[in-house]
């Protein structure tokens, strides 16, 4: 695969984050630090190491490994910012819209370097997303668009179809002369001002711009090196996409602390997971290696990424596997682990971890030297807001697996619907403060305020989740539901997603994993449950109330199972685990049931398309 990079041998002469790490354990970016202060440091001390790796599946089977160098980013960030410089103005959108590769991270850190606000995308190429780059785009309103030579036709036809007066130019960032470089300038960048859009992964909305500043995203890299444990030698591999939040941070590690990351591209991964566990094999035979990943890229990996015969797997050095992005299972965790424990993983590397772009990403992810593990909650005491500690064999007990506790210089606490902090053991909203906390959405002034505008109201007189924070501080309002047991966060649903049916508060994504559950003619992890007005329904059946309906993707051979069969499973499930009629059953076929782009369930985007009859019988 060619030659592995040690970047420990010049280790001394990059950058150090624990400087800005005070005595009292507080995080502070110094003025004047920006996500590119440490790129010609970096440069001097790293040279023709490479920075970035990718392996490019398109046209090889085995992988055809592209390196970017210390060197050849420098010289790169630079000729792009120079042709940037003579085009934009500060503070520019600059929306990069690129396959995966070398060339987005140079395009990316250009950018804003150059003194533009970044916008990272993807390409039109990417099925199903159509709509969202068309939305994106039209909200964050770039003056230029920056792709590849083989992806410039693709996004030249895509840009087309915007009017003329709002058309960003574009530019093929592999066209670039590296002799521009010379010509780049340097602007004045401040540590609050923006460096980047990160857009929500629109599970609930249109996707909204979050307001990253350099002073953000530096001091979460900070916060989830010291939660992670992560040290400048680690070594990274990633097929995250890079316009996700997850695989974005992944990006910012080599940026601030030398060293390099492996990336591959989602879809070769999807294919064939076992790319990936090649990949870790091969860099943990240098050292200690980390990687992320959402819930589903763990069950996948176990189901279909086992080491083909012949092949030597060693994953000893493994330290780190963060699973976050969607809801964490217990199943998933112990079905990787199982399959991978022969190879060496160990029992402790994956890390259940709580993130989300409006808190640049880092929110709470588990202790290095503490395995996963699940407690079991009564599901109708959490219908009522209680979260009630059983047995896994109690009817009605519902595993909850725990983040971790929260990253260092950050604060999460639970409140009631007034804004107050909530006593231990009570469901409520989760909010955040802290400088990792984005400035808000872009041009959405009302929906800031009404998020990261949020006063709380009282603390609790013993054992406040907030000491420490100040008092008159702003914080965010997650949207997520969470609660506080035995001292550990447990996250519980999306406040928006929330099922009630008769007045009683159901989970979706617990109904969803009674159904999946229910039948081996359904597709594990491919439902999707939600609520609807009874007069929406094929059959009213005159109730007024709110009617639950699911949509359930057939399993692999599924066609040639009785659909009556699945129907009667599912209902049965439903109906004994949660109480709940289930008012419509949709069964279809896999693909059809939306997800964002970084792979959630999109569950609003699927209750539009029941109501709107795309789901027929």
């Amino acid at each position: 695969m060619g030659r592995n990079p040690s970047p420990t041998t010049v280790v001394e002469s990059v950058a150090d984050l624990n400087d800005y790490v005070h005595a009292d354990g507080s995080i502070v970016i110094p003025d004047g630090v920006t996500l590119t202060s440490f790129f010609d440091r970096n440069r001097r001390a790293l040279g023709d190491s490479p920075a970035y790796r990718f392996i490019d599946y398109a046209k090889d089977h085995d992988g055809r490994i592209i390196d970017l160098s210390w060197n050849e980013l420098w010289t790169q960030v630079r000729a792009i910012g120079a042709r940037l410089q003579q085009i934009t103005r500060p503070g520019d959108r600059v929306a990069i819209v690129a396959p995966q590769g070398v060339e987005y991270v140079a395009s990316f850190f250009a950018a804003i370097h150059a003194g533009n606000v970044a916008v990272p995308l993807f390409a039109p190429t990417l099925t199903g997303h159509a709509e969202r780059l068309t939305a994106v785009l039209t909200d964050a309103r770039p003056s230029v668009v920056l792709t590849t030579s083989a992806a410039a036709e693709s996004v030249r036809e895509f840009l087309r179809t915007h009017p003329v007066a709002g058309r960003p130019r574009m530019i093929a960032v592999d066209a670039i002369p590296a002799t521009l470089a010379s010509m780049f300038t340097e602007p004045t960048v401040g540590t609050d001002d923006l460096a980047y859009l990160q857009y929500t992964s629109g599970s609930t909305r249109i996707p909204a711009g979050v307001e990253i500043t350099h002073r953000a995203v530096c001091t979460n890299v900070v916060q989830i090196s010291l939660g992670a444990h992560l040290d400048r030698g680690i070594r990274s591999v990633s097929w995250l996409p890079l316009y996700h939040d997850m695989g974005l941070l992944m990006l910012m590690f080599p940026a601030l602390c030398g060293g390099y990351l492996v990336m591959l591209d989602p879809m070769a991964f999807v294919r064939r997971p076992f790319r990936w566990i090649k990949q870790l094999s091969a860099e943990a035979a240098y050292g200690r290696t980390f990687a992320a990943a959402p819930n589903f890229a763990y069950e996948l990996t176990a189901e279909r990424g086992l080491p083909p015969a012949g092949e030597t797997i060693d994953l000893t050095n493994v330290v780190g596997l963060l699973n976050g992005s969607e809801p964490v299972t217990i199943s998933a965790i112990e079905k990787f682990t199982d399959a991978f424990a022969p190879y060496g993983l160990p029992r402790t590397a994956i890390k259940p971890s709580y993130g989300m772009a409006e808190a640049t990403l880092g929110v709470a992810t588990l202790a290095p030297e503490a395995a996963a593990s699940a407690v079991y909650f009564d599901r109708a005491e959490l219908a009522g807001g209680r979260a009630v500690v059983v047995a896994p064999d109690t009817a009605g007990a519902v595993a909850h697996v725990s983040p971790g506790p929260v990253m260092p210089d950050q604060w999460a606490v639970i409140t009631t619907p007034e804004g107050a902090e909530a006593a231990d053991g009570q469901v409520g909203e989760i909010w955040l403060h802290g400088n990792n906390i984005g400035r808000g959405y872009f041009r959405r002034e009302e929906e800031t305020q009404h998020t990261f505008g949020n006063k709380l109201q009282s603390r609790l007189e013993h054992g406040s989740r907030a000491e420490g924070a100040p008092d008159n501080g702003c914080w965010l309002a997650t949207g997520d539901l969470g609660v506080y047991v035995d001292d550990q966060l447990y996250l519980t649903g999306r406040l928006k997603d929330l099922i009630i049916v008769d007045g009683r508060n159901h989970y979706p994504h617990d109904i969803e994993t009674t159904v999946s559950h229910a039948s081996g003619g359904i597709r594990t992890g491919y439902v999707a449950a939600f609520s609807v007005s009874a007069d929406a329904l094929d059959t009213p059946d005159g109730s007024a109330a709110e009617q639950l309906v699911v949509v359930a993707e057939r399993a692999a051979g599924g066609g040639r199972t009785d659909p009556a069969e699945v129907e009667a499973a599912v209902r049965a499930a439903v109906s004994r685990e949660h109480h709940l009629r289930v008012a419509d059953l949709r069964l279809v076929a896999a693909g059809s049931i939306p997800r964002t782009t970084s792979g959630k369930l999109a569950r609003n985007a699927c209750r539009t398309e029941y109501l709107a009859g795309r789901f027929s019988r």
